[in-house]
């Protein structure tokens, strides 16, 4: 019997057992990028990068299955991303890496098609598919499982979820967060957080690239060491070996610091990760702020709904009304058309309750999934941030001993003349 995508696809999935990240069945990795020329949605020629996905499930099929790949574009990550956050509101979705260069130091190039920045998005690319995979409910998704296995259908499919529908508009968020009356105080505090991590991290950021500037011009005031050592062995006929071997230690001095800031850059890319993650996690405060916010108003229609079945029964009007006013100048309802309102109020209220209750259940699941998510984040940042930070002190110990070996070197030759 031939299987159709979708049983195929649901086979492979049954394979990777609930609660087992698609991770630890299948490799993936970003190979490689490309540079390709084509024509746009305007028919407009237009330079771009593509980005090879290399997958194996060879943990699963336990035998040594060919190698499948395909190719991506940037826009089809971020396709991916969007129809994440909007199916998963609770998840603190991993972020992509800067589609444009930022906190650059001046020699470093900010064009987004520069061989260097397309590498280390590539490496960010990379790192975005495999957090998405070690996700504990992310790496199930049968969209992402079509994103590493489907070059061309997986679009098609992705939009016929409706995904964009679905998605809350920027006013309604901005709306929830002014007007919400009685936030949690947990995410309320998480929101700060984020807030409070994105700009450090900024600063943090701002700094390294002032920092890379003026290590740059450091490393490279040695090569001017090195050619007046170098002219100087010219008119010397004793000293005259040792400053050229002196010379030689600086210019290779001066020469391996486009190298240690390269290495740099691994390290900013980490810390720019988390600069995305705190939006992020942001995110999915905003969208408790909307739940939450959706649910009072359910709660406040219904509160109306009753008052105004109170008053309609009972014949008094507690507050001003324009309908009230109506009735003063036009006289009182009668007995039918008070008894026809009243049962299309006894209906309203019926789907009130009914709504409130799916509210309340609705935001009751958030809290509970969105702070099992954040929690797990939170493990994460902690982990990652410590071993960034240990490793990039590492780094920065390790250039200094070579700048000192640098000048015991030169010692050396200087001790030979």
């Amino acid at each position: 019997m031939v299987l159709n995508i979708g049983d195929s696809l649901d086979q492979n999935l049954q394979m990777v057992e609930k609660g087992t990240s698609l991770l630890k069945k299948m490799e993936i990795s970003v190979a490689e990028a490309e540079k390709r020329t084509g024509k746009n949605a305007v028919n407009m020629q237009e330079t771009y990068t593509v980005y090879l996905i290399e997958t194996s499930m060879e943990h699963i099929m336990r035998t040594n299955p060919v190698l499948d790949s395909l190719w991506k574009r940037y826009s089809e990550f971020e396709l991916l991303r969007n129809y994440l956050l909007v199916t998963y509101p609770f998840a603190v979705v991993p972020p992509l890496p800067e589609k444009r260069a930022e906190f650059v130091w001046h020699k470093l190039s900010a064009d987004n098609m520069d061989p260097d920045f397309v590498e280390r998005r590539r490496v960010g690319l990379e790192n975005f598919l495999l957090r998405v995979a070690s996700h504990p409910v992310l790496s199930s998704d049968k969209i992402f499982y079509l994103f590493l296995t489907e070059e061309n259908g997986w679009k098609e499919t992705v939009f016929e979820t409706g995904f964009q529908a679905k998605a809350d508009s920027r006013l309604k968020a901005l709306n929830a967060t002014f007007r919400v009356k009685n936030p949690d105080k947990r995410f309320a505090e998480m929101k700060h957080y984020g807030d409070e991590l994105q700009s450090v991290i900024s600063q943090l950021l701002r700094v390294r690239a002032r920092a890379a500037d003026r290590l740059y011009g450091v490393y490279k005031v040695h090569g001017n060491y090195g050619r007046v050592f170098s002219e100087w062995s010219a008119i010397e006929k004793e000293m005259g070996d040792g400053l050229q071997s002196a010379g030689h230690h600086m210019d290779a001095y001066a020469a391996s610091v486009d190298d240690i800031l390269e290495e740099e850059e691994h390290y900013a890319d980490q810390l720019k990760e988390y600069l995305f993650y705190a939006d992020a996690l942001r995110t999915v405060c905003r969208k408790h702020e909307l739940t939450q916010y959706e649910l009072e108003m359910a709660v406040q229609d219904l509160t109306s709904k009753k008052q105004q079945r109170e008053e309609l029964a009972t014949g008094t009007i507690r507050t001003f009304s324009l309908k009230g006013m109506t009735s003063k100048l036009f006289g009182q309802e009668t007995p039918e058309q008070r008894e026809a309102k009243l049962k299309m109020l006894e209906t309203q209220i019926e789907e009130g309750e009914e709504q409130v209750k799916e509210r309340n259940a609705e935001c009751d699941e958030f809290v509970k999934s969105a702070w099992v998510d954040i929690e797990r984040f939170k493990e994460q940042k902690d982990h990652d941030l410590r071993e960034s930070l240990i490793s990039y002190a590492i780094m920065q110990i390790s250039m200094c001993k070579k700048g000192i070996q640098v000048w015991n070197n030169a010692k050396e030759c200087f001790n030979k003349m």
